[in-house]
């Protein structure tokens, strides 16, 4: 699939092939005050420009906006012509009045895709282009598939996991009150009388859902029902649910030019539709107006590709380029899970001083984290504000989330203080721990059911670890000695104290007692030894001293990059080390003494037993899925905002993270000292 960041976007507009910008006046204040939309703009071969445009320069306005009639004006004045921006259809996690920047943005030399007085550049694409290209159908069909189960819509600020009604209702969508997708279908409030009129009428008997606008929940802009059109049928229904989960158990959608319109089509339905929308007229609508010259059938794939692959310009905030639908998808949803686990705040239990700041940032862009060492006021604060409480994992006790390190983490050990890029919340155990069902063996059981585009991008994010190296913490390290040839093992040592050993790893629980006993069962390998960082660093306990460990080992190699060593041996022996997932990852053997949670799913030779729970057996892919993409959070400390896996991958791939300074770190140390005297922090 032609994802993989660096591939030119699908919509490359004739201004952006030029290798000049062209001239383009705007008479609106937010193309200049908007940094987002000035950027796509740039991007997309444009010089945003004020004063008088000439013949071979464009005007720039925003769709039908109170402000578009100013360039009309200038452009009936001067005979250039004019761009029509809007947001694309896969918008941001807040609406714009709240204030959060567009995904990508519709721009459209034509007139405007909501208009139905002439013909837009997409309602030209939908007419008249092929749209036969089975590689391009296929994207769109994966999109569709990955939106429904990401749960993506225009808008996200919603619970995905939020109940809906019983199924069999009959949903009706309202707008806000004098919308210009609304206005230039012609319709009004009788409109939206008529459609609720039509919809009790053929559905006798139904219930119906009129479901209210998002910004109209949020008491942004007024919508056009109210509770004057409710009966004891009828309800207003404006909980801020998945408008996946909404459509799948409507038996009925009907609208006026709702982007939800759109989304219903792609959940199955055939909405009836009373306004002109982009998406009416192609054989997959119930029109009462029918525009006439509308007369191709599409599928739906088609649909789809040419309104949210070809006709939007998409933009990368991470990369600052433009971009192809299906990295918008990523990105969008890393912010919608942040704003969704987060909204509601934490309260963080017994957080050392050093750790405060940077949970601040991870968890802190859409809610406070406040903080205390008191565990009964926590939990108090939380249950009173409907707060979710944070503790680290090896200090969490019942009814918090633990929190700790994920599996791609930084560039340095976090004994040294390095700020995580990446954190798992766990709201039922936590990994390392195969005594409790983790939230991450629940994502690894649900992963055989995975769709087929993210198993594909799980795939590809492991091509790409391999490719770079990168592995939990990026230590630069030195270059392998030579090495005796042979069948090579390598056997990571671990820190002794380690919960992960201490609850999964029922004999062989010394890195000494590990080393004798791959020596055991394997008397003519080369048995490769390499002590934990935070060992050598001498941080944590489970040191080996060289001579012992060469009695077993035929070589230590203290400082080589794991990456490296993986790539150097034919299989890894571990008690319960993430060496032995990356080594997994990358195609390896791996023999497991104790229980991680990357054993007993049939991908590892165990020497344990593992609980029963442990019965599916995803794919590697699938597996790495679950552990990579599924269960962590990545941040990204270039942009400040939530950020997917891939953009964790490069920036360690890179080095380009912010690093604390020597003085910095030395006072978090001092700081730690003195956590357990910290106030309740707001």
């Amino acid at each position: 699939m032609p994802d993989m960041p660096g591939l030119e976007p699908d919509n490359q507009s004739a201004a952006g092939r030029d290798n000049s910008p062209r001239r383009l006046f705007v008479f609106n204040g937010g193309f200049l005050t908007q940094g987002r939309v000035r950027r796509i703009l740039e991007l997309s071969g444009y010089d945003i420009r004020l004063g008088k445009p000439g013949p071979d320069d464009r005007i720039g306005v925003w769709g039908m906006s109170p402000t578009a009639p100013r360039g009309e004006a200038v452009a009936r004045h001067t005979d250039a012509p004019l761009l029509r921006v809007e947001d694309a259809f896969l918008r941001s996690v807040k609406p714009g009045r709240e204030g959060e920047p567009p995904m990508g943005l519709m721009l459209d030399k034509s007139g405007v895709h909501f208009d139905p007085s002439q013909p837009s550049d997409l309602e030209t694409l939908l007419a008249t282009h092929p749209l036969d290209d089975t590689a391009l159908l296929n994207r769109a069909r994966a999109a569709v598939e990955r939106l429904k189960y990401l749960h993506l819509s225009k808008y996200n600020m919603f619970d995905d996991k939020a109940p809906v009604p019983d199924p069999g209702y009959v949903l009706v969508i309202d707008q806000t009150e004098g919308d210009a997708s609304v206005t230039a279908s012609g319709a009004s409030k009788a409109t939206f009388t008529e459609m609720l009129a039509f919809a009790q009428i053929e559905n006798p008997g139904a219930r119906i859902l009129i479901k209210t606008h998002p910004e109209t929940a949020q008491g942004h802009r007024p919508g056009y029902y109210s509770s004057a059109n409710t009966d004891e049928r009828t309800e207003i229904f404006d909980a801020p649910v998945s408008p996946w989960h909404l459509l799948e158990g409507a038996v009925a959608v009907y609208t006026v030019s709702s982007q939800l319109g759109f989304e219903a089509i792609m959940a199955g339905h055939k909405p009836r539709v009373f306004g002109h929308p982009f998406y009416a007229g192609w054989g997959l609508t119930q029109d009462e107006n029918p525009l006439p010259r509308r007369t191709r059938n599409l599928t739906r794939a088609q649909l789809f590709a040419a309104s949210m692959i070809l006709a939007p310009t998409w933009y990368d905030p991470y990369r600052d380029k433009l971009c192809q639908l299906e990295q918008v998808i990523d990105n969008l949803a890393a912010q919608s899970r942040a704003w969704r686990e987060d909204n509601a705040g934490w309260v963080a239990v017994g957080m050392r001083l050093w750790k405060r700041k940077p949970l601040k940032r991870f968890f802190g862009t859409h809610g406070r984290v406040k903080f205390t060492n008191s565990l009964p006021r926590a939990m108090a604060y939380g249950h009173k504000h409907g707060t979710p409480v944070m503790a680290w994992a090896n200090r969490a006790e019942k009814g918090t989330h633990r929190v700790e390190d994920g599996f791609l983490r930084s560039h340095g050990l976090g004994a040294e203080l390095v700020p995580p890029l990446s954190l798992v919340t766990d709201d039922l155990g936590i990994y390392y721990d195969p005594t409790n069902e983790s939230r991450l063996e629940r994502l690894i059981s649900a992963s055989v059911k995975l769709p087929e585009a993210e198993v594909h991008r799980a795939e590809r994010l492991l091509a790409r670890l391999n490719k770079s190296g990168v592995t939990k913490y990026n230590l630069q390290g030195d270059e392998l000695p030579d090495l005796p040839t042979g069948h090579r093992i390598l056997v990571p040592g671990q820190v002794e104290d380690d919960a992960s050993i201490l609850t999964g790893c029922p004999a062989e629980n010394t890195n000494l007692a590990l080393l004798a006993r791959v020596r055991q069962e394997n008397p003519d390998a080369v048995i490769l030894y390499k002590p934990h960082p935070d060992v050598e660093a001498g941080l944590r306990p489970g040191a080996i001293p060289t001579d012992e460990a060469l009695k077993l080992a035929d070589a230590v190699v203290a400082n080589a990059a794991p990456a490296t060593l993986i790539n150097a041996v034919a299989e890894v022996w571990t008690m319960t080390s993430l060496l032995g997932f990356e080594a997994l990852v990358r195609g390896k053997k791996v023999t497991c003494l104790g229980l991680p949670f990357y054993a007993g799913w049939g991908l590892t030779r165990d020497l344990v037993t593992a609980p029963q729970r442990r019965i599916a057996r995803p794919s590697l892919w699938q597996l790495a899925h679950a552990a990579l993409i599924g269960y962590p959070r990545y941040f990204d400390p270039q942009t400040g905002q939530a950020c997917p896996p891939e953009v964790a991958v490069e920036r360690l791939q890179t080095g380009d993270i912010p690093k604390p300074s020597w003085a910095s770190r030395s006072l978090s140390k001092l700081q730690g000292l003195f956590a357990s005297f910290a106030p309740f922090w707001r």
